[in-house]
């Protein structure tokens, strides 16, 4: 049985209280920017038919069950992202969410079973200009608290400048001394090229580490901390092989992807985003494989959101991590500080 969190006792909650009501201050702020730029709010249902195809992230299912007594499998989405293209496709042009989504597997200072995820979609807008919501969003996070520096452990970075905007070949060579752009092309990858290079600088490599495994491992251990640091880092030109929901670059061995760093904490990804639903498939298909490699299970395509893509315009969008934005305007070093009722877990910390 799962120890229970005490987040409700009162010396607790007081504690707590400043994060969580910066945090309303912020979610009531944030509504009004995207409301000022002619977005629509919506609410995408929580229950899925497939609650995404992404190797490495985790879902919650359920059963639905029907007046009948016949049960269908179901999930708890990990993201808003299906349903918000499907309403691109029958005709909102500009919509935003603040919807909560579920992630298993996943716990730890910057991470939570269920946690809240602001997701924006602009219909025939470049990706770049993500870039600009962005920065208003910090910015306006900055302002709505009356912070000048966002904090996070030993890291500060100012909202208000101007971000470095730092490709990924380059972040690699810069701070892992790991020449990517050698290990791969618009054909493929070499693995053991990469391997190589990755157990020079001292990272741990198995024998049955895949490109992206490798690649994830350098970026995490030896990239990350050094991003948004001073300033904001925008992470561009992301390796078509690391981008299954990404449109292509004109270099195909480049994704219209990006993310945007703070305080060595991975804030928002965004895509230039496919539309192209054959594509679509066979990356979702490549992406269950590698899952049923790993985990030994894989989860179901939506046939109807393929549909969809072919009726969706050309967009671009991005999700963000609510919560890990308010820990960052409010100095809170733990993401359970600023969610309102905190899952309980053994030991679980608040």
């Amino acid at each position: 049985m799962s120890k229970p969190s005490f987040w409700w006792h009162a010396s607790v909650h007081a504690r707590r209280q400043g994060f969580l009501r910066q945090r309303a201050a912020l979610m009531q702020a944030v509504r009004g920017f995207f409301e000022a730029r002619d977005f629509v709010e919506v609410d995408p249902a929580i229950l899925q038919f497939s609650p995404g195809n992404e190797a490495h992230i985790s879902a919650f299912a359920t059963e639905l069950v029907a007046p009948d007594g016949g049960a269908t499998r179901l999930f708890l989405h990990t993201s808003p992202e299906f349903a918000e293209k499907k309403l691109l496709a029958a005709g909102e042009q500009r919509l935003f969410c603040l919807s909560h989504v579920f992630r298993n597997r996943e716990r730890g200072p910057l991470h939570h079973p269920e946690f809240t995820m602001l997701e924006w979609y602009r219909a025939g807008a470049p990706y770049q200009q993500l870039f600009e919501d962005c920065m208003g969003l910090l910015t306006l996070a900055a302002k709505t608290v009356g912070l000048t520096h966002f904090a996070f452990r030993e890291a500060s970075a100012d909202p208000f400048a101007a971000p470095e905007i730092l490709s990924v070949s380059e972040a690699f060579r810069r701070y892992a001394g790991i020449d990517l752009l050698a290990t791969y092309d618009a054909n493929g990858c070499d693995v053991a090229a990469l391997a190589v290079q990755a157990k020079a600088i001292g990272l741990r490599i198995v024998e049955d580490d895949s490109w992206s495994d490798i690649f994830s491992k350098i970026l995490s251990e030896k990239v990350e901390p050094h991003l948004g640091l001073g300033r904001a880092t925008l992470l561009v030109d992301y390796p078509a092989q690391e981008a299954a929901l990404a449109r292509l670059q004109e270099d195909r061995r480049f994704a219209e992807r990006f993310e945007l760093y703070v305080c060595g904490i991975e804030l928002a990804n965004g895509f230039g985003e496919l539309t192209d639903a054959a594509e679509q498939r066979r990356r979702f298909e490549t992406e269950m494989a590698e899952r049923q490699r790993i985990y030994g299970e894989s989860y179901p395509i939506d046939a109807d959101f393929l549909e969809a893509l072919e009726e969706m315009p050309q967009a671009s969008g991005i999700a963000l991590g609510f919560d890990r934005l308010v820990m960052l305007a409010t100095g809170a070093d733990h993401i359970e500080q600023v969610i309102w009722t905190p899952i309980a877990e053994a030991g679980s910390r608040i």
